[in-house]
Parts: C-alpha cells; sequence; structure tokens
C-alpha cells in the first residue's frame, strides 16, 4: 500500500472510531466493552491449595470454566446497553429478566468465580478472629454452629450451586443458591462462598461432597477476606 492510500484507510478508521449513530456501535465503544470485563489474575498459583484442591482441578476450573464465562459475556453484552458496566452492575440491571437470561448467567458466574479464588487462600480455615469472629458469635453463638450450617447448605444444594455466607443487615447468615444466582440480586452483602457444582471438586473428589467441604471450612477458608467484606 502507498503512503497516500495508507493515510486515507488511517483517516477513515480515525473517523468511524468516533461515530456515534444509533443503532451502531462504533470501534472505540466496543474496545470499551472488551476491555471492561476481563478474567482477574488468580491470588495465589495453581498449586497453592494442594493437597485439598489440586493444580489440576484449579487449571480447568480458573483457566477453563472461569475463563469461559467471561468470554460469554463479553460477546454477550458488546454492542448493548451493558458494555462498559462492571458485572455488579450487569447482574443487577439483568437479574430476574427473562430476556436476559444468558447474559446474567455469565456476568453472575463470572462474579462468583472471582469471590470463590478470594474466599480461599493457602493456610486457611480455623476459627475466625477479629471483626468477622465477633459476627459469627453473635450470629451463630459458635464457629461451630456456622461451620454445622454452612456445611448443611453446601450438601443439600441439589444439583449445581453454591453455598455463602452473606451479611443480612445487622447479622450473619448462611443461604444457597442455584446454578448461578448470586446473594447480591437479594439485597445481602455477601461475605464467602463455595462452589458446589461438580466442576469445582470432581477431579479430586468425586462424589465426596462432604470431604470437600470439611477440606474448605479446616484448611482453606479466608476469614481476612469475610471481615474484609463486613459492611458498617
Amino acid at each position: 500500500m502507498d503512503r497516500r492510500n495508507f493515510l486515507k484507510l488511517s483517516l477513515s478508521l480515525g473517523a468511524m472510531a468516533f461515530l456515534d449513530i444509533p443503532g451502531s456501535w462504533s470501534f472505540s465503544r466496543a474496545a470499551a466493552a472488551d476491555s471492561s470485563i476481563t478474567l482477574p489474575p488468580l491470588p495465589y498459583a495453581t498449586d497453592a491449595l494442594e493437597p485439598y484442591i489440586s493444580a489440576r482441578t484449579l487449571d480447568f476450573h480458573y483457566g477453563k470454566h472461569h475463563q469461559a464465562y467471561i468470554d460469554n459475556t463479553r460477546k454477550l453484552i458488546a454492542g448493548t446497553e451493558f458494555a462498559g458496566l462492571s458485572l455488579k452492575e450487569i447482574i443487577q440491571k439483568t437479574a430476574a429478566k427473562s430476556d436476559q437470561t444468558a447474559i446474567f448467567n455469565n456476568a453472575a458466574q463470572s462474579f462468583n468465580h472471582d469471590f470463590l479464588w478470594k474466599s480461599m487462600k493457602p493456610g486457611g480455615g480455623g476459627k475466625p478472629t477479629g471483626r468477622i469472629g465477633q459476627a459469627i458469635e453473635k450470629s451463630f453463638g459458635s464457629p461451630a454452629q456456622f461451620e454445622k450450617e454452612f456445611s448443611e447448605a453446601a450438601l443439600t444444594q441439589f444439583g449445581s450451586g453454591w453455598a455463602w455466607l452473606v451479611q443480612d443487615g445487622a447479622s450473619l447468615k448462611v443461604v444457597k443458591s442455584a446454578n448461578a444466582d448470586t446473594p447480591m440480586t437479594r439485597g445481602w452483602v455477601p461475605l464467602l462462598t463455595l462452589d458446589v457444582w461438580e466442576h469445582a471438586y470432581y477431579l479430586d473428589y468425586q462424589n465426596r461432597r462432604g470431604d470437600y467441604v470439611r477440606a474448605y471450612l479446616d484448611h482453606l477458608i479466608n476469614w481476612s477476606f469475610a471481615e474484609s467484606n463486613l459492611a458498617g
């Protein structure tokens, strides 16, 4: 391409980037949409949670499943009113809207998985201390009672879903959600979560969901992250 044609092409592309025609999607807006939702880095190495969650599981769970939710969200919001919004904003605007189910499911799963990684840490587990420990004692009576309720929620969630520790006003409670549902759509503040979809644990535990839940509570749960999410 000669210099004259190159300049013409550059000017044409530059003009297109600033077009703002109703019903169309400019290059600049598409770029903004593409960059708004990305796969966040894991807060630790993929083998950091071993032997309780293997590097192989995290390679698939984070690298395949979480990445797919991110990719699907980006594709679904491109050229729509949701482009450029945060995951939380997308979730709030699409929740319970039958014509936006695909966007909600992928955006919520993207959020839930990022929240899951932060809900765990190497050398985690044990009894909570500090503000979160006080809140657990106040709401559940003891850490043991919290563990009992959390385990029950995780084990009785039929099929795919999540177990959560949430803040509801001045108190904490354990809830479970199916599929991609997330507590924020009900006005609750999520503090911790555990993924009980089979892809989260099957390579390591097969059908032994109880062992997976126990490993999370005893060795992985990130109480400092829960405390950082406390409101008020």
